[in-house]
Order: C-alpha cells, then structure tokens, then sequence
C-alpha cells in the first residue's frame, strides 16, 4: 500500500497513535502509542509483557489511529514483533528522542527503558483510511 503524500506529512509530525489489538476473548484492546513512519511500516514499542504484547502473540492484526480533530487516518495490517534487545533499545530510544527531545530521552533511557525488557512492533501498512483530508 502506498501512502499519499498528504499522509505521510501528517504522520510525519508529532502525534500520538491509538494501537487496538485483539483480546483472547475477541474484544478490542487499545493503546495510546508512540510511533513513527519507517519507510514502509509503522515502527513502536513496547514494553514486554503488556497487555497488547501478548494479544500480538496470538492475533497480529492490529490497527492505529492518529487524530488531529476530525482529520485522522487509520491504518490497518499486520504486526511482526521483535525482541532483539539491541535493535528493541535503540528503537525506544529514537521514538523517546520524536517525543521527548535527546536530553529527556537519554534520561529515560537510564532510568526506566534500559531496565525494561522491550519489544519493537512493525505495523505493515495494508490499509488505509483517510479522513478530512
């Protein structure tokens, strides 16, 4: 799937993502998520052992929505997890580095992400929605 240009500026600006994940019992579960557009995915990060970590071990599938009022985009596909820990570090520190700026985010890094087993979500983009645009 490609993203239009439009999209890709509005994903490309600071905003907070709403990750729903499918729960054992079928019903949603959603996450307020930092992300950021990595070429052709979705990239984000979690600690292990959430709540949507696990529903992500059974159901990939998941979906995100960004919202600037009633402008928004969806986007919908698959999830691949990845808990190399170097890879999975260095990805929380770049999104803390988007959201928080390199002094806060190194602090982060130290005292709390560094001490975490963490695990890097990659949302394939299959689909997307784009509203009021």
């Amino acid at each position: 799937m490609t993203l239009s240009s439009t999209a890709i500026e509005f994903l490309n600006e600071k905003r907070y993502a709403t990750l729903a994940t499918i729960n054992n019992d079928g019903a949603p579960q959603q996450s307020v998520m930092w992300y950021a557009l990595d070429g052709i995915e979705i990239l984000m990060n979690t600690k292990r052992g959430r709540l949507k970590d696990r529903n992500l071990i059974n159901d990939n599938r998941a979906s995100i929505c960004i919202e600037d009022g009633y402008r928004y985009l969806t986007i919908t596909g698959q999830i691949t997890m990845n808990d190399d820990q170097v890879v999975a570090q260095a990805d929380i520190a770049a999104l803390a580095t988007r959201y928080e700026g390199a002094e806060k985010a190194a602090q982060q890094v130290e005292s709390q992400f560094g001490k975490e087993e963490r695990v890097t979500l990659r949302l394939s983009i299959e689909r997307v929605s784009e509203h009021g645009f």
